[in-house]
């Protein structure tokens, strides 16, 4: 299945190799956060085979914007912060300081 991600045909569906390489880290994102595969799977196919072959059969796309939309019409459910409550800040001498929940 990763010999599609050679296929021209592929390639030019979704736009270009950047929008093809866009579509599979976002699908991947969601399938990797617990999201059902819109393919049949034995189990023997990596996530990566998975999104290629939705991408094959029409089930994924990127809209205008570059968001990831399903064949349906509809769009993903927004996925969850991971760090949620965490801070991040920039001190110019030490560099970036992360303080967990505010601290």
């Amino acid at each position: 299945m990763i010999d599609e991600l050679r296929d021209e045909k592929l390639i030019e569906k979704v736009g270009g190799r950047f929008q093809l390489s866009a579509l599979i880290q976002k699908r991947l994102v969601y399938l990797n956060k617990g999201a059902a595969s819109f393919v049949e799977s034995d189990g023997s196919k990596s996530k990566l085979e998975l999104v290629i072959q939705e991408i094959v059969e029409d089930k994924i796309y990127l809209d205008t914007q570059g968001n990831l939309c399903y064949r349906d019409g509809s769009k993903p459910e927004p996925l969850p912060a991971d760090n949620a409550g965490d801070e991040f800040a920039f001190d110019s001498e030490s560099g970036p300081v992360f303080s967990p929940e505010g601290d």
